[in-house]
């Protein structure tokens, strides 16, 4: 039987054993069926950015440190697992059955979309079909061979015509060339980065956009602000692929009761406030700060004084004071 395609390969494994972490404890506290983390472990399941934060909160780690680089074991694992299923596949026929099936389906003109629902399939199992990493079950022959007004062994005819004639060797070689552009480093389809990162770098750099740094947390009456990315949260549609913009949890009291209780406050880094503007105010240079730096801000509002200089205006209690940088806030979002 053909296994499952390796679609995530991630350290998740790895970081969990790290911790001391049982299985069962991740399933429980992710709120996930205990085969659905084996899947995601094994790389043979997604996951959404949601799943991706709260896995990456109960172990501890960062967004960044799920996915493999070359240098990490499970890199050579992965790498292997890939090349022998390609093998098994090839000899089992399903790369041909594949590639006919595909070929067959773009000369009627559907959409995998369209030869998926009329073959009673879901989307994923039948993309699985054309790129040889799932076999076909007797019960589902028919229906895939109906989907194109077709019998059975008329289907399996005119994928072996399809072969014979050398009409598929362009498709089962751009499948290889595929696969084999993963395994190799030093190919420009392998997603290795600057930093070395392997294949992760592309399913990270997808997962990125879609979330926002929390960079600032209440602390006392100020914001500890720390440039990192260990904790992230989904950003809003309006903001995903955005530069420049992080989130920090405000102090909600000292707005009395303007400001909604556990809320984030999105700042653009690229954009200094102006006067009017609601703002991420700090007491150092932003730019100058280092990852591993703390520093004192506060969510504040940018006012001019009489001689046009701009402060900035707390509430509760009442305090002004002159910031080295002001980061203009965008937006507001509850947790």
């Amino acid at each position: 039987m053909a296994q499952e395609e390796i679609i995530f390969p991630n350290n998740i494994r790895n970081i969990r054993l790290a911790a001391g972490m049982k299985m069962t404890e991740l399933a429980r506290r992710a709120g996930l069926s205990l085969s659905a983390v084996s899947k995601i472990e094994k790389g043979v399941r997604r996951l959404n950015q949601k799943q991706l934060l709260n896995i990456c909160n109960i172990l501890g780690c960062k967004l960044s440190d799920i996915f493999i680089k070359e240098s990490d074991d499970v890199a050579n694992q992965w790498q292997s697992e890939i090349k022998r299923r390609m093998h098994d596949n090839e000899d089992s026929g399903l790369k041909i059955f594949g590639s006919g099936l595909r070929k067959i389906r773009q000369q009627s003109g559907k959409t995998i979309a369209q030869a998926a629902k009329q073959a009673g399939m879901t989307l994923s199992v039948y993309h699985k079909i054309e790129v040889g990493q799932r076999e076909i079950y007797k019960n589902e022959i028919e229906p895939l061979a109906e989907s194109f007004a077709m019998k059975a062994e008329d289907l399996f005819a005119k994928i072996a015509h399809l072969y014979k004639s050398g009409e598929l060797n362009k498709q089962i070689n751009k499948v290889k060339e595929r696969v084999k552009s993963v395994l190799e480093p030093g190919s420009p389809l392998s997603g290795i980065d600057i930093n070395g990162s392997l294949y992760g770098a592309k399913l990270y750099d997808s997962a990125r956009k879609k979330l926002i740094p929390v960079f600032g947390m209440p602390n006392g009456k100020a914001i500890a602000l720390k440039k990192s990315d260990k904790n992230m949260i989904v950003a809003p549609m309006a903001m995903e692929g955005k530069n420049g913009i992080y989130a920090v949890m405000p102090n909600t009291k000292r707005f009395g009761g303007m400001m909604p209780e556990k809320a984030y406050v999105l700042a653009d880094a690229l954009t200094p406030a102006s006067v009017g503007d609601l703002a991420v105010c700090m007491d150092a240079d932003f730019d100058a700060v280092e990852p591993d730096e703390t520093i004192s801000a506060h969510v504040a509002m940018i006012k001019q004084d009489a001689k046009g200089k701009m402060f900035a205006q707390l509430l509760g209690p009442d305090e002004k004071f002159t910031p080295v940088t002001a980061h203009k806030v965008v937006m507001i979002i509850m947790e």
